[in-house]
């Protein structure tokens, strides 16, 4: 008995020690995407935190990721990694070394994200790596936009190779860089901010290591991956058994385009089937099956197990197949708003989880942000400067069982708003409006969240390209359990111009861009509401009078 209770006492204090070196993992990886946030230069990092950052063993599977960061980013770098090393060879890994590529197939699904991964060496033991990945402002080409017709117009493409070797930065990758982007030192200067990111999670983590005494993470990852596999294998055998589809309309560019995911739930595996999805798009709104993957994984992970941490073992039970179609297109196909369709595939996979788990699941929200990429110049014969600015806008989330939607909030990208003093800090434009915009959800037992009303204008002297990146415009953002939708989007000059959802168009001096977003829609039948929750409403400006 007293040799029992003494492994008792070491297998609990064994526990003990690895979920504290678990958590000082995840520690170093968020110090990690701090470093890239106070340091980089693009806005859409700095500000909204489009980004990602992770650590992996040295097989390439993920070992924790940093809480801030996207779906998108975080679980296409959860594979890319493994193309990195694939592609580089453990026998050209030395100290010091930094990896990148924007490979939209091999990194996270368009050109604009730059990902760099760096190994981590103890001595000359290579004993992990680390990850990362921000969207820039610039990177040649067409610029961010839908107008592409094949990948190569749509800026430059870097294969997986060398950033630096043993410490040493490829000088020629740098002057290719700023020769074909238009906001070079932004550019650039991203470029060192992400390497400089891996530089202190790799200095943490030999450090946590020395501290610890620690010479491999075997044991760690070991413990970490048979924890989070077991309990995500609980959760998904406790699911109904069967299969459920669900079907979306959207926008697409000049015709509509069609979703349709089929989720099939098995022994130790959920898999959701892309077949019936509308095919390979001539516009860049095509979407690379790592990102698609990506979005869907996170959306089945939120409903079958969320408070499981995200690592490689909790992922992997969760699968994605589908033929060639706008979620699966091959290269080359133009893919530069890739996230517009991939940031509907969760309420699209959540319609079908909905049809398994009924009564659980949230309404549709806005999904695509609003991202609107402007290109600002001087009025021909005024003074002025030109400018490259990125903004990212979000409409409402879908009402939740229980719950409200919340209004104006980047679901599922989880982006954070840019403040309006940023954008115009970048260049020359002035951000007349930013507001609730009323009447715009869905009315229900629970609301939607509200979208907003954005109102842009190039400053004096100035005039602006901008690309439209917009969805649910011709298709609202649907109510469910008998909610209402919500209100579509709308996007116009202040003259009351209607403007394509899609592609580059012109803001004339003296003119403004006027976007109504989307609402999410609600949930549950609006007779059913609160009347103290609807006079709320009433109060606070959310609705103008009798509810939708």
């Amino acid at each position: 008995m007293p040799d029992q209770t003494a492994d008792q006492t070491a297998d609990q204090t064994r526990e003990i020690h690895m979920q504290v070196m678990w958590n000082r993992l995840i520690s170093v990886v968020e110090e990690q995407a701090m470093t890239l946030l106070r340091t980089a230069f693009s806005t859409s990092v700095r500000e909204a935190g489009d980004l990602s950052a992770g650590v992996f063993d040295p097989a390439g599977r993920m070992l924790a990721q940093a809480v801030t960061g996207t779906p998108g980013h975080v679980n296409t770098m959860a594979e890319a990694v493994l193309h990195f090393i694939d592609e580089i060879g453990r026998q050209d890994m030395f100290p010091g070394d930094t990896y990148v590529t924007n490979d939209p197939w091999k990194g996270t699904g368009h050109l604009h994200d730059i990902t760099m991964v760096s190994p981590s060496f103890k001595g000359d033991r290579l004993v992990g790596f680390f990850a990362c990945t921000a969207h820039v402002v610039d990177v040649g080409g067409r610029g961010f936009g839908a107008d592409g017709k094949s990948v190569y117009e749509e800026g430059i493409q870097i294969p997986i190779m060398k950033f630096a070797e043993r410490g040493r930065v490829n000088a020629d990758l740098v002057r290719i860089l700023r020769s074909n982007v238009r906001e070079a030192n932004q550019v650039v200067g991203d470029f060192y901010s992400l390497a400089a990111c891996n530089d202190v999670g790799h200095n943490r983590l030999i450090a946590m290591m020395d501290e610890i005494g620690l010479e491999t993470l075997d044991e760690l990852g070991e413990f970490i991956f048979a924890r989070t596999r077991a309990a995500t294998l609980e959760r998904i055998a406790a699911l109904p058994r069967g299969t459920w589809t669900n079907t979306m309309m959207t926008d697409g560019y000049d015709v509509p385009v069609r979703l349709m995911a089929t989720l099939e739930t098995r022994d130790q595996t959920v898999n959701v089937d892309f077949s019936g999805t509308d095919g390979i798009s001539r516009w860049g709104i095509n979407v690379p099956i790592i990102y698609t993957k990506a979005y869907a994984c996170y959306a089945m992970k939120c409903v079958v197990a969320p408070e499981i941490p995200n690592n490689w073992a909790s992922l992997e039970p969760f699968t994605v197949s589908s033929p060639e179609n706008i979620l699966n297109a091959p290269r080359p196909a133009p893919v530069s708003l890739r996230h517009v369709f991939g940031h509907m595939v969760p309420d699209l996979v959540l319609g079908a989880l909905a049809q398994a788990l009924p009564g659980r699941i949230l309404a549709e929200g806005s999904g695509a942000l609003w991202n609107i990429h402007m290109s600002v110049r001087p009025v021909e014969g005024q003074q002025g400067r030109g400018a490259e600015i990125l903004m990212f806008n979000s409409g409402g989330m879908g009402a939740r069982p229980g719950q409200d939607g919340l209004n104006a909030t980047a679901f599922p990208s989880g982006v954070m708003t840019m403040p309006i003093e940023a954008t115009e800090h970048t260049g020359p434009v002035v951000i007349w409006r930013k507001e609730l915009r009323p009447d715009s959800a869905g009315d229900g037992q629970y609301r939607g969240g509200l979208g907003q009303i954005i109102e842009i204008a190039p400053a004096a002297g100035h005039e602006l390209e901008f690309s439209a990146m917009f969805d649910r415009i011709q298709h609202a953002p649907r109510g469910r359990n008998g909610g209402r939708d919500g209100a579509a989007g709308k996007a116009a000059l202040d003259d009351g111009t209607r403007l394509n959802p899609k592609g580059w168009q012109h803001v004339p001096a003296g003119r403004r861009l006027v976007l109504h977003l989307p609402g999410g829609g609600g949930y549950g039948d609006p007779a059913r509401r609160d009347p103290a929750a609807r006079a709320g409403d009433l109060v606070k400006g959310y609705v103008s009078g009798e509810s939708r």
